[in-house]
């Protein structure tokens, strides 16, 4: 397989990329560019954000957007996979996020099969849950996304953001793939009807295994489609082999949101 155009900064287009640049409000967008980009061929380009949350609140940022190969080259809506990546990644480098997850998996193929949003959460802040729905509601309308077919994942506090931010907007998303994270099991109501995949290491030192353990049965008392996965000898460190695994992303592509109702395909 071909390796994939590295991402750049400063606005310079020196592979065939994308960079863009975007001052919003929450439902109104003032302003935004982004280059041509050659059809039928992937990309992952770097973008900024800025968003004000309830007029109150501004946050701003940047994020990774990989467009897969074949994108462009008709009118086929794709599947966004939406990645949050861990409290070690925060920052202003976007090379911080490319060190794990799919961002790391789309430097080296130039066939997966999703439209991946990968944002980067600021120097010690931790995922809002608003910031993270305007911004996937931007790449919607900007983008040929399925909208039946958005998935949120994460690890580590991208897991913790994964289950906030679903619980926020349960009518959002058609699958969660938390690893190594927790949520609030008193919320799991909200989200019995979107399938879940929970990962998490038997030895974590860091986020113990009970706080996917208590998501998994709180989801399960509500007659959620659950289920959880354990690897009795890994540490914190479960998302490389999580994401590494061919498996997860063939189980994502069974999941479409149809309305209220969800169905495997």
């Amino acid at each position: 397989m071909r390796r994939l155009p590295i991402s750049h900064e400063g606005g310079k287009m020196n592979r065939p990329i994308i960079t863009a640049s975007l001052l919003l409000l929450v439902t109104t967008v003032l302003g935004g560019c982004a280059s041509q980009q050659k059809e039928g061929s992937p990309h992952m380009g770097q973008k900024g954000f800025a968003f004000d949350i309830e007029v109150l609140q501004k946050m701003a940022g940047r994020y990774l957007l990989y467009l897969p190969s074949g994108y462009g080259a008709d009118d086929r809506q794709w599947p966004l996979l939406v990645f949050l990546h861990g409290a070690g990644e925060r920052g202003d480098d976007l090379d911080l996020v490319k060190r794990h997850g799919p961002p790391k998996i789309v430097k080296d193929r130039d066939d997966f099969p999703f439209i991946v949003l990968s944002p980067q959460c600021a120097k010690e802040s931790w995922w809002s849950p608003p910031l993270v729905k305007a911004l996937i509601d931007t790449v919607v309308a900007q983008y040929r996304v399925d909208e039946t077919r958005i998935y949120l994942t994460g690890f580590s506090m991208g897991a913790f953001g994964t289950w906030s931010v679903a619980t926020d907007y349960p009518d959002l998303f058609a699958a969660l793939l938390p690893i190594c994270g927790g949520g609030d099991p008193t919320k799991a109501e909200r989200i019995k009807q979107i399938p879940a995949w929970i990962f998490h290491g038997g030895k974590d030192p860091v986020v113990p295994l009970e706080k996917s353990t208590e998501m998994k049965k709180a989801l399960e008392a509500c007659g959620a489609d659950v289920t959880l996965t354990v690897y009795q000898n890994l540490g914190h460190d479960s998302w490389t082999r999580t994401y590494e695994n061919e498996e997860i992303y063939d189980w994502l592509l069974t999941q479409r949101k149809l309305g209220d109702a969800r169905q495997r395909l």
